[in-house]
Formats: C-alpha cells, structure tokens, sequence
C-alpha cells in the first residue's frame, strides 16, 4: 500500500539511498500493513539541500501565487478523501468516520492559509527624525522542519505544512514512523499546488538518522512539534545550538469542569464521545472530572449508560464508535493506570480491561470514580480512553484543583452562568478554554498551550508569525 510513495526529496518520491525499508503494523491485527524506505543520514541531508533551492524559488513568488497553490493542493486533497481517510482508519485504527473529519480539518487548513498569506500586512511608522519614516516588513524565516505525532496524522501536519507554505517557507515533514503513509497521501497532494521541487519534503526514520541532522542544520531555522513535554524540552536545547525558532504543542491534562447550574444533558452528549474520540489518544481531551456534589451521582450514572452504547472494533467498520489504541506499549500503560488507581482507592465503573479481543490493541472505553487529585490518573496525562471522576463543593476549590498541574494546553468547563463563565476563563491556566463547548482544533483560532503544554500556535492569524521574521527599515529623504 506503500508501494507508489516513499521519500519526497527534491520533488520526486523516492527510495532510501541505502535501500533501507521498515515496516508500519496495524493496531487491529498486529499485522503489517506495508513496509516503507527508512532515511539514513544522507537521504536527510539531501532533503535539507533540496529545501534550501526550494526555499529561494518558493520566497519569490507572490502572496497571491502561494494563496493560489495552496488552494490547488485543498483542491486535490479534497479528491482524495476517502483514500485518505482509509489510510488513517488502517494506520491509527479510529473509526472512519473520525478519520474522514481529520482530513476535512486538514483541508481547512490549507483553505484558511491561502487566505491568510494574503493578508501577510507590513506597517508604516512615522519617524522622530525629519523626512523620515518606518517600513516594518515580514519575510519568511526560511526552511522549517515540522516533527509530528501518530494521533492526528493529517492535521498535525497541515497545521504546519499550511502556514510554513503560505508564509514563503520550505519545509522537511519528518512524521511518525507508525503512521507515515498519511504524510505520504498528504505530501502527494502538495503536488497538485505546481510547488517548485524542494518547497516540501517528506523523510521517514529513526532519530539519529532524521532529527539529529535537522536539528544540527544551520540552514534549518525553523521547527515545528507536536510531541510529549520530554521530546519538546530536548528539542527546544538542541534548538539552542542554531538559535531556531521553535513551536510546540505538548501534552496536557484537561479539566473538565461540570459546575451546578450545567446542563447535564449537554454536557454528557458532548463529553462521552470527545472523551473517547480516537480512543482518549486527544492531548487536548478531558481527563480530569471534577464534578458538582450536587450532580455527581446522575452525571456518572449517564455517563456511564452512554460509555457502554460505544462499539469497540476496527475503525473501518462504520458501526465502530472506538478503535484500538496506537500500540502494545499504550495497552500496557493503560492496565497499569487503571490498576493503580484501584489499588490507591478509586472504584472501576465501566470498562478497565481489553475485553474480548485476542488480537489488537483494543482496551475498552472506561470509566473510574472516587479519584483524588494525588492519584496517577489524576496527576498524569493518561492519553487513553479513561475517565476520571471526582467531586466538588465550591467554585474556588475546583479552579484551584484544576490549577494545580504543570500542563496548560486545554480546559473545559459547563455552566448556564455568564459571570461564572467569565471568571472560569480568566482563572484557568490553559491556552484554551471551552464553555459548554469542546470544538477547539479551528483552522480560525489560536491553538497551543502555556507552561508545560508549549509555546506558539497554530491556527489562527497568530500561527504564520512563527514562519516570519520581522525587518524593519528607516528612509530619511531630504
């Protein structure tokens, strides 16, 4: 299924220089699906070298003409919709129904980018000096490398394929190993944009092979992750050593706060099946419950009625509701957060165990209440399909309990009260809050968090800053 991609260098797909393949399994059937060229050092440096030329073609183009390719790769990518959500049901396992909306988002990304490098404004200031005046312009910052995760194959990557093209850059997508022929499909359609060859790169493997030698690149002044804290904080040191710009979009730990006055129907017809999209695997999804004492009781109860109507199987059947989890190691971690919980005190309502399958990384939708705050799957990130519900009495004690994390990418909050709604946005630590709402991933909207979570956005007028630089120029004219 891999057979007609590879390696994207210089405008052509092609294989590793040394002939190196690996192959990428499914998490439904532990089976290969297909194996793909793994990028030795050389095949890096040669996708670096075609940047560069790519990026001195690409800069000179016109606002419009870049507006005008990245439309013609939306074009393109909406053609191919459903191989593409084919190959993200087959590589990630979620339902096809999730996968086809990824791809949507994806393509929206590219529609709001070609817009957005339209309105790429520069500023005149006027000047103490007589006759002079201030021109503030924005070129862009040159190749950029964008580093990617399993979970979101295609969004991940558009979010930073469409602002570096629509900014005037080049970029290297290095994406993840076990799910790269979405990077493939997506790469492909960047060809229907007449992009000059080198304007997009795509290398595939090991780090030592891919990161170390973009990281190491001086012509490399950009990068891009969506990765755990751990992989961002090395990243951002070996950053350091070039001085590139960095973005990052890293774990969270989402609250989700259901106080008295919510509506408890709303609430649990949104909260069940964004908690269980793509299997939790969400680093923007709730994973803390703290819930109103005054409404814990029925908010579990209907919680848990709706967890038990999700269909656990392979994401290409349509009647799935829930795939398997990404890997073996994942399943793993998932038995053990949910062990330990129950051994530190918290009571398993639903799910907990990988239930009938005897092959695939299934492990069922599930449903823990009675957790502390001191508890793992209270104080961790568990990035799987696992709720976890507590109570609360007051509004400063729940702030203050969400508060209390190192990560601040999401948090979520329900409530009929605009005062309540008001504070609730202005007290939590996170780069983005939902009231009553869980739809943050907006093409038109800043997404990214605070502290432990990352910098920069992507999304939004805010996202194409990160591919720019700002030159500013006095003219004195006599």
């Amino acid at each position: 299924m891999y057979g007609r991609f590879g390696l994207f260098i210089n405008g052509t797909w092609t294989a590793a220089l040394d002939g190196g393949v690996a192959p990428v399994f499914s998490p439904v059937t532990e089976q290969a699906l297909g194996n793909v060229p793994v990028a030795g050092v050389a095949d890096t440096e040669a996708a670096i070298a075609s940047a560069a030329a790519g990026f001195a073609a690409w800069k000179a183009k016109s606002a419009f003409d870049r507006a005008d390719s990245l439309h013609a790769i939306a074009d393109e990518m909406k053609r191919r919709t459903d191989e593409a959500a084919r190959m993200i049901a087959l590589e990630t396992g979620k339902p096809i129904v999730q996968a086809g909306r990824e791809w949507s988002l994806s393509i929206d990304q590219f529609r709001w980018f070609a817009e957005e490098a339209r309105r790429i404004y520069g500023r005149i200031i006027e000047s103490r000096v007589p006759g002079g005046r201030f021109e503030v312009h924005h070129e862009p910052v040159g190749i950029a490398a964008a580093f990617t995760a399993w979970n979101f194959p295609a969004a991940l990557i558009a979010r930073k394929v469409a602002p570096a093209l629509a900014a005037g850059c080049s970029i290297i997508v290095r994406p993840s190993s076990q799910t790269p022929g979405v990077a493939m499909v997506m790469v492909d359609c960047c060809r229907a944009g007449s992009l000059p060859a080198g304007a997009v790169n795509l290398v595939i493997g090991p780090t030592d092979a891919t990161y170390a030698p973009i990281m190491a690149s001086k012509a490399v002044r950009k990068v891009s992750l969506t990765g755990s804290t751990r992989v961002g904080q090395q990243m951002i040191r070996d950053a350091a050593a070039t001085l590139k710009k960095v973005s990052m979009e890293l774990g969270g730990n989402a609250p989700l706060i259901i106080y008295d006055d919510a509506d408890l129907e709303a609430a649990l017809n949104a909260a069940v099946p964004t908690k269980f999209a793509n299997a939790g695997q969400v680093c923007v999804t709730a994973d803390r419950f703290y819930i109103h004492e005054s409404l814990h009781d029925a908010f579990v109860s209907g919680f848990v009625e709706r967890t038990k109507a999700i269909k656990l199987g392979d994401g290409l059947d349509p009647s799935v509701g829930m795939g398997p989890l990404i890997n073996a190691g994942r399943l793993a971690e998932m038995e053990k957060i949910v062990a330990g919980a129950v051994q530190a005190g918290a009571k398993l309502v639903e799910g907990g165990s990988r239930g009938a399958f005897n092959a695939g990384h299934f492990f069922q939708p599930t449903v823990l209440i009675d957790c502390s705050d001191d508890m793992g799957v209270m104080a961790d990130e568990n990035f799987g399909p696992i709720a976890a519900i507590t109570r609360f009495t007051s509004d400063d004690e729940v702030l203050a309990r969400a508060n209390a994390s190192d990560m601040g990418l999401s948090a979520y909050a329900f409530t009929q009260s605009p005062k309540r709604a008001r504070r609730t946005v202005a007290e939590l630590k996170a780069g983005m809050v939902g009231i009553n709402s869980f739809a943050m991933a907006a093409s038109e909207a800043p997404f990214g968090g605070t502290n432990h979570s990352g910098m920069g956005r992507e999304g939004g007028t805010e996202a194409i800053r990160d591919y720019l630089d700002v030159k500013s120029s006095q003219m004195v004219w006599a």
